[in-house]
C-alpha cells in the first residue's frame, strides 16, 4: 500500500502536535537543527530528546525521532514495524522513528516522548 504524501498544511498540522506533546515536558526548549524543529531539554547544555522530519533526504513519511534504549526501539519495531523504524544517524544509538502522517497512536507517542525526556534529562556520568 503506498503511502501519501502529506501536504503542507497537513504538515503544519502534524507539527502543531507534535510541539505541543514536547512542549509540555517540564522546561523543554526548540531550537531548530539541522533545519529541522528539535526539542531539547532545559538548561545551557539541553540535550536533544525529539527531532521532527517532514520528509527529510527523501523520507515516504513524516515522523519523529525520538531518544529511546535499544530495547524500547527494538520492542516497538517488532510489534508495528510500519509504525515505528529505525532513523537514519541516532538509530544507531537506540533512537526510534515514529510515524506521524498514517494513523497516528497519540498517546504512545506522548509516552515515548516523556520517557525520552526523562532519559535524556538525567546527568549523564563523569569519565574518569
Amino acid at each position: 500500500m503506498a503511502r501519501r504524501r502529506s501536504t503542507p498544511t497537513d504538515r503544519d498540522t502534524l507539527l502543531e502536535r507534535v510541539r505541543a506533546l514536547c512542549l509540555a515536558q517540564p522546561g523543554a526548549i526548540e531550537k531548530p537543527s539541522h533545519g529541522a524543529p528539535t526539542w531539547f531539554t532545559p538548561g545551557s547544555r539541553g540535550r536533544v530528546f525529539a527531532m521532527f522530519d517532514d520528509h527529510h533526504h527523501g523520507a515516504e513519511h513524516v515522523s519523529v525521532h525520538v531518544a529511546a534504549t535499544h530495547e524500547v526501539q527494538a520492542h516497538l519495531i517488532a510489534e508495528q514495524p510500519a509504525r515505528y523504524f529505525v532513523p537514519p544517524y541516532v538509530g544507531g544509538k537506540g533512537w526510534v522513528g515514529v510515524v506521524i502522517d498514517v494513523d497516528p497512536d497519540w498517546n504512545t507517542l506522548a509516552q515515548l516522548l516523556h520517557e525520552a525526556f526523562a532519559m535524556v534529562a538525567q546527568p549523564r556520568p563523569r569519565r574518569r
